[in-house]
């Protein structure tokens, strides 16, 4: 099971169809927001199933800010991350993802792409193809195989 992880597109569409190129054939696209508009775009060029909610930018949109999805038999907290603080540290997500058994927690916001590993839970930030803060473009791919979770960032 393989998951592309993508966040902070922010109207920029140009962007798009290279990321969705450099995240190559997964089972599953999420998309973390900011802008949930931008799924029109990426519907273009993936077909699969994708998973998103909203950000801090997303305004007046009936699109969730956080979801809790079962992906791989995994439990995937999914989130923006704008609620939880995450451009200080990871504690406010951490005590979320204790709270609600997850395995892995997907989160953007910051625009910096971030692995963590912390309780036995798998914190994935993809960073931004679009803006990103460290000048870094960036993508997650996550792979869950034989119940081992392997998340990687991919540059754009």
């Amino acid at each position: 099971m393989k998951i592309g992880v993508i966040s902070d597109t922010h109207r920029y569409v140009w962007v798009i169809e290279n990321a969705i190129k450099k995240i190559g054939d997964v089972d599953v696209l999420v998309h973390l927001g900011d802008n949930v508009q931008d799924v029109k775009e990426i519907k273009k060029y993936y077909k699969g199933k994708i998973i998103n909610v909203k950000g801090n930018c997303d305004f007046a949109v009936d699109v969730p800010s956080e979801k809790i999805e079962v992906i791989g038999d995994k439990r995937v907290f999914i989130t923006h991350g704008h609620r939880y603080d995450v451009k200080y540290d990871l504690s406010r997500i951490r005590y979320k993802a204790l709270e609600i058994k997850a395995d892995i927690v997907l989160f953007g916001h910051t625009h910096v792409s971030q692995i963590a590993y912390e309780d036995g839970i798998w914190f994935v930030n993809p960073g931004s193809p679009a803006v990103p803060r460290d000048e870094f473009y960036s993508v997650a791919i996550i792979e869950i195989k034989d119940g081992k979770i392997n998340p990687g960032i991919k540059g754009v």
